[in-house]
C-alpha cells in the first residue's frame, strides 16, 4: 500500500510540476515515457519494472525534499553564515584549507548550496581588491577550494545522492560499511586539491597585497560543528541499533531537526508557523525543475537497464574475464566520462550498475564497489560542465562550466583519479 501511494503521488506530482519546468526537463519526462511504453510492449515482467521505476523515482524525491528542508534554516541563520565570513576571509596562507574543509563541512548540510553560499561570500571578498590580476586569481582559488571540498563530502556523506542511490543498487552495500573507503577517497579529494594548489600556485607581476585579519574567530566554527555532530551521531547510532538503511533514517530524522531549528531560532510560535508554512508552501515547491530532472534521472536509469538486459541475453554482464582491478577502477572513469557526455550520475548508475553482477560473487566487497562508484560520481561533480557544481563555480567565477570542468580541474581530476585507483586496486589485494 505505501508503495502505491507513492507512486500515486509521484504521477500526481510529475503531472502538475511538469508544464511549469523548462523544456529540457519536460523532454526527460517525454523519454521517460517512452520507455515506459516500450517496457510495457517488450517485457513480460513489466508491471514489476514499472514498479521498481516508481519506488526509485519516490525514493529520490523524498530523500530530496528530507535535504531541501534542512538546507531552508542553515541558509537563513545569522550563525552559519558568520561561519562563513569566517571562513571566507582567512588570509593567503589558510585561505585554501579554511574553504576547502569548510566547504566540505557546509556540503554536508547545505550540498549545492554550500557554493551557493560561500561561493558568494568569496566572490564579494575578491572583488573589494582593485588589482584585476589578483582579483582573477584569488576568486578562482577561493571557488576551486569550495568546489572540491563539496565533492569530496559525495564521496562518502550520508546526505548525499551518491551515497544514497549507490547503497540502494549494490547488493550487500551499506552505509557504515563503505564509509571508512569513501572518508579515505574524501580526504584523497581534499589533499590533492590543497596540493596541486600550493605547488602551482600563480605568480604575481606585481606587489602583493597587505594581509588583512579574517572577519571573527573560531567561535563561530562551533554551531557548524555542533550540528554536524549531531546528525552524523544520530544517524549513525541509529542505522547500527535498528539495521534501516542510512536512507530511511536520514528521510526520518533530518526534517525533525529542520523543524527543531526553525523552532530554535524563532521568536515565537506565530514565526515559527509562518516559516513553516513559507518551507512547505513556496520554497519547496520552488524546487520543482530541479525535482522533475533528479526523479526523471531515476526512473530512465531502471527503465533503461530493465529495456537493455534482454539484449544480454536477460543476464547480468559476464565479467568473469575481466581483471578485478579493472573491474574496481572502471566506474571511477566511466562515470566522469559520461557525465561529459550530459549523463547525469543518478542516470548511469542507476542504468548500469543492475546490469553488473553482484560483486560477492566477484570476489569483490560490495563496500569497496560503492566507494569506487561515489568516488567517480564526485569526479563527474568537478568535470561535468553538465551538473551544478560546475555551472555554479563557472557563474561565480566569470567563466563557463566547461572552462571549470576540464580546464580548472584537469590536473586536479587526473591526479585523483590516479591515487584512487591505485588505493582501490591495494584494498582488494588487501580483502
Amino acid at each position: 500500500m505505501a508503495g502505491l501511494v507513492a507512486a500515486a503521488g509521484l504521477g500526481l506530482f510529475l503531472i502538475c510540476a511538469t508544464p511549469f519546468t523548462r523544456w529540457s526537463r519536460q523532454a526527460f519526462v517525454a523519454i521517460g515515457l517512452v520507455l515506459a511504453g516500450l517496457a510495457i510492449a517488450f517485457l513480460d515482467d513489466w508491471p514489476a519494472v514499472m514498479a521498481k521505476a516508481a519506488t526509485q523515482g519516490a525514493f529520490i524525491s523524498t530523500f530530496f525534499i528530507a535535504l531541501a528542508s534542512l538546507r531552508n534554516p542553515a541558509a537563513a541563520s545569522p550563525a552559519i553564515d558568520r561561519c562563513g565570513q569566517y571562513l571566507a576571509s582567512q588570509p593567503p596562507g589558510r585561505r585554501y584549507v579554511a574553504l576547502t574543509v569548510g566547504g566540505h563541512l557546509f556540503a554536508l548540510i547545505l550540498n549545492y548550496g554550500s557554493i551557493t553560499l560561500l561561493g558568494g561570500l568569496t566572490e564579494a571578498i575578491a572583488g573589494r581588491e582593485k588589482n584585476a590580476e589578483i582579483r582573477e586569481i584569488r576568486n578562482r582559488r577561493m571557488l576551486l577550494a569550495i568546489q572540491r571540498g563539496l565533492c569530496a563530502s559525495l564521496c562518502w556523506s550520508p546526505l548525499a545522492f551518491a551515497t544514497a542511490i549507490t547503497t540502494s543498487v549494490i547488493a550487500g552495500a551499506s552505509w557504515g560499511g563503505m564509509a571508512p573507503y569513501a572518508m579515505l577517497f574524501g580526504l584523497v579529494f581534499l589533499v590533492t586539491g590543497w596540493a596541486l594548489d600550493t605547488i602551482f600556485k600563480p605568480k604575481l607581476t606585481g606587489p602583493r597585497p597587505p594581509r588583512s585579519a579574517p572577519t571573527g574567530s573560531m567561535r563561530d566554527l562551533l554551531p557548524l560543528v555542533v550540528l554536524l555532530v549531531l546528525l552524523f551521531a544520530v544517524v549513525g547510532s541509529l542505522e547500527y541499533l535498528t539495521g534501516l538503511a542510512i536512507t530511511a533514517i536520514v528521510m526520518a530524522f533530518v526534517p525533525l531537526v529542520s523543524i527543531g531549528w526553525i523552532a530554535y531560532e524563532s521568536s515565537s510560535a506565530g514565526e515559527t508557523t509562518r516559516r513553516l508554512k513559507r518551507l512547505c508552501f513556496t520554497e519547496l515547491p520552488a524546487y520543482r525543475s530541479e525535482l522533475v530532472l533528479l526523479i526523471m534521472a531515476g526512473v530512465i536509469g531502471v527503465l533503461g537497464a530493465a529495456l537493455i538486459q534482454p539484449l544480454a541475453s536477460g543476464e547480468a554482464l559476464d565479467l568473469s574475464e575481466v581483471p578485478l582491478w579493472l573491474i574496481l577502477v572502471a566506474p571511477v572513469v566511466v562515470i566522469p566520462i559520461l557525465g561529459q557526455l550530459g549523463m547525469n550520475p543518478i542516470l548511469s548508475v542507476s542504468m548500469l550498475a543492475p546490469l553488473l553482477p553482484a560483486p560477492a560473487s566477484l570476489g569483490l566487497s560490495p563496500n569497496l564497489v560503492v566507494a569506487a562508484i561515489t568516488a567517480g560520481w564526485a569526479l563527474a561533480g568537478a568535470t561535468s560542465p553538465f551538473t551544478a557544481t560546475t555551472l555554479l563555480v563557472g557563474r561565480l567565477g566569470h567563466v563557463s562550466a566547461l572552462t571549470v570542468g576540464l580546464v580548472w580541474n584537469r590536473a586536479f581530476t587526473l591526479w585523483v583519479m590516479a591515487i584512487v585507483g591505485l588505493m582501490l586496486v591495494g584494498f582488494a589485494e588487501l580483502s
